[in-house]
């Protein structure tokens, strides 16, 4: 749909969708007896890539035009993919960052390419940050923004809206694999990937934050979006490699090799942290000979 120049129907922009799913070999599976898939989400947009397509194209529906505001971390990749939307669709965007302002000075790469794509940013303290979802705070915080009367997505892009797009992630598996892994962090694409499932298929959710709460996250988004529990899951918690934005040499010798393996650019904070947890449930036996294992890819490297 356009309105005067603005693009305001994110399809518009022709995801390439379904996205691909490329079986690959790999004798750490096969010796198991297991099939090991790839489920290439990020191939849907080269700018809005994988879960960040599901879960903001129908929050970019919603808005209708508005200007956008929603929230992240220094280095966040639902940041980054709400600004470039904001470029594409004409949509003014406005970024409340988890951190000080000048120690943010000069901007890292991640918010340099927001500010570049016409993201305004707005910094708030971590105090300030942790609270954002108690009315009074929120308030606050957009008013300060300026963003009183934008669209609000949440961090992360995880809503009822984003798990009713996700939903089609798990469509497009149907009768495709057994198991359907991806990394997770709010919990949104788990939600709708389950649910679109089919029964006797499963998905498993590998987090990258430690805390122990996206089980949590995960039911309370489904009842958001569903009214109660939807589809088969399970979370393996072992892999965060220490938290969000943390990576171990272990892990980065583990991606390259990945990497030379197959040809994969392995994106290292969420997708390194997916596939390697894969290889050691393998390695484990957690799957039993003929299974079908899908890895969701959502994301490359920036």
């Amino acid at each position: 749909m356009f309105d005067n120049g603005l693009v305001t129907d994110p399809a518009a922009l022709r995801p390439r969708l379904p996205s691909p799913l490329q079986e690959v070999a790999d004798e750490r599976f096969a010796r198991r007896g297991v099939r090991l898939l790839l489920k290439r989400d990020d191939l849907v947009h080269p700018e809005l890539i994988g879960n960040k397509w599901r879960k903001l194209a129908p929050n970019l529906r919603a808005a209708a035009g508005r200007p956008v505001v929603t929230f992240g971390g220094a280095y966040s990749n639902h940041l980054r993919a709400t600004a470039a939307a904001g470029r594409l669709l004409g949509l003014p965007t406005v970024g409340v960052v988890r951190g000080d302002e000048l120690a943010e000075r000069p901007l890292n790469p991640s918010l340099a390419r927001c500010a570049a794509d016409g993201m305004r940013l707005h910094f708030v303290d971590r105090s300030t940050y942790r609270r954002k979802t108690e009315p009074g705070t929120l308030r606050a915080v957009l008013r300060a923004a300026g963003a009183e009367d934008a669209y609000l997505v949440p961090e992360g892009g995880s809503n009822a809206a984003a798990v009713l797009g996700c939903r089609a992630l798990g469509e497009e598996l149907r009768g495709h694999a057994d198991v359907v892994a991806l990394a997770c962090g709010t919990g949104g694409t788990l939600a709708g990937l389950a649910a679109g499932l089919a029964p006797g298929q499963r998905a498993l959710g590998v987090p990258v934050l430690k805390g122990g709460f996206l089980g949590e996250a995960v039911r309370a988004l489904q009842t958001e979006a569903f009214g109660g529990p939807a589809g088969s899951w399970s979370l393996d918690e072992r892999f965060h490699c220490g938290g969000y934005a943390r990576t171990t040499p272990e892990l980065d010798s583990f991606a390259a090799d990945f990497e030379q393996r197959h040809g994969l650019p392995v994106e290292r904070l969420y997708v390194a942290k997916m596939l390697h947890g894969l290889v050691t449930l393998a390695g484990e036996g957690a799957f039993a000979p003929g299974t079908r294992v899908a890895a969701v890819i959502t994301g490359a490297p920036f």
